[in-house]
């Protein structure tokens, strides 16, 4: 398990990034849950929810790397990972980084560029490396994606394949703040000054012990069950068109591993799967009628499979 100080360090970047980002104290255990599984983590909402606030917030706090991308309707792949330039003086091409050789990558509204430009981050996110003119060029370890997105039916938006949605462990939307929340927001000082001062609490070296430690997290014979039949049930449910793929149950059971770990604990429960099904489910499945949300359809397949 974690050490005394370790385990501190952890409580304590939670407390610094919810204290930026007010009443969001489940969504903010999401988004350390993506971290520390090693997975990337997608945000979803209406503009000016605390998206970007959340992003900010998690990179002062980790004290990694940060770059930030505003995707836009004319940025280009090569805007991103790099590109190779001709030096003349030494007569070879010299490859130039892009942005995403950083550890935090906030992927800023991804959905308004096109799709060649979405699909460049691919490799990325699921090999850690990126591969220019024959060359492969390792990415930095570790290494975070934080995308955020509009909802699909605001103008200028261009929806994510399906193959760059199952990229990101997590999905998840802030909503609304609540009441308290919200007047403390009006009432306080701007997130932006709060954020430049906040304190790095993580490093790259706790980041990567608390990824091992999350493989150490048990999960019972029953619980491996558990999850495996809710991957079925999700390709028999009434009203799903594509279920859930292996690489989703494994990345469900990595996910509950990480959150029970948050929780101070070293195995998995079944609550653990259940408090994150619909945020790991729900943006990888696809439902029959366009009535039928995602959400409501992971929720729906959840209830219908019972814990032994």
């Amino acid at each position: 398990m974690l050490s005394e100080a370790l385990t501190d360090a952890l409580k304590r970047a939670q407390q610094q990034v919810n204290s930026l980002v007010l009443g969001k104290a489940h969504e903010v255990r999401l988004a350390f849950v993506a971290l520390l599984s090693d997975g990337h983590l997608l945000i979803e909402d209406l503009p000016g929810l605390g998206k970007t606030t959340l992003a900010h917030a998690m990179a002062a706090t980790l004290g990694l790397g940060f770059q930030r991308v505003q995707f836009t309707s004319d940025l280009l792949p090569a805007d991103v990972l790099g590109v190779s330039v001709y030096d003349a003086q030494s007569r070879e091409f010299q490859f130039h980084p892009g942005p995403v050789f950083t550890n935090v990558l906030l992927a800023d509204e991804i959905n308004r560029a096109p799709p060649r430009t979405q699909s460049a981050l691919l490799e990325a996110m699921a090999e850690h490396q990126v591969t220019l003119d024959g060359t492969t060029h390792a990415l930095p370890d570790p290494f975070f994606v934080i995308a955020t997105q509009n909802p699909v039916d605001l103008s200028g938006t261009y929806p994510l394949p399906d193959s760059q949605l199952d990229r990101f462990l997590l999905r998840l939307a802030l909503g609304y703040p609540n009441a308290e929340s919200e007047r403390a927001l009006l009432a306080g000082s701007d997130r932006r000054t709060l954020i430049a001062q906040a304190v790095p609490i993580l490093s790259s070296d706790d980041v990567l012990a608390l990824r091992h430690a999350v493989g150490e997290v048990r999960a019972s014979d029953a619980l491996i069950s558990y999850v495996q039949a809710l991957l079925v049930r999700s390709r028999q449910h009434p009203g799903t068109r594509v279920g859930l793929s292996p690489r989703a149950g494994i990345a469900l059971l990595r996910a509950a591993r990480a959150y029970a770990l948050l929780l101070g604990r070293n195995h998995v429960l079944p609550e653990d799967v259940q408090a994150l099904f619909s945020a790991v489910a729900a943006h990888r499945l696809v439902a029959e009628a366009e009535a039928s949300s995602a959400p409501a359809l992971a929720k729906a397949i959840l209830h219908a499979v019972p814990v032994d």
